[in-house]
């Protein structure tokens, strides 16, 4: 039996806080979903664009671990949705 499913079946495992790939992504490259949360602002970058105290929502999205080690905001593309290649990360 294979371990790899459909994004539908990722989209449930991101949401329950699991890290996916897609079967040829290269090594080290995952997303993950960063869930919503409120916060005070206290430092840059959002100091000098806010105002310290201002109370921020942070909505609920889905960020990639690149390979470099780096962390981004992640949408899927078209082929990402369609895709059948996807599994959780160990």
């Amino acid at each position: 039996m294979s371990d790899l499913m459909n994004f539908s079946e990722a989209l449930a495992l991101l949401k329950d806080g699991k890290k996916m790939t897609r079967a040829w992504w290269k090594n080290a490259v995952s997303v993950f979903l960063v869930p919503g949360s409120k916060f005070t602002v206290n430092r840059e970058p959002l100091l000098s664009v806010l105002g310290e105290g201002t109370e921020v929502e942070y909505r609920p999205h889905i960020d990639m671990l690149a390979s470099d080690g780096t962390v981004g905001t992640w949408a899927p593309s078209m082929h990402d949705v369609l895709a059948e290649d996807w599994k959780e990360v160990a």
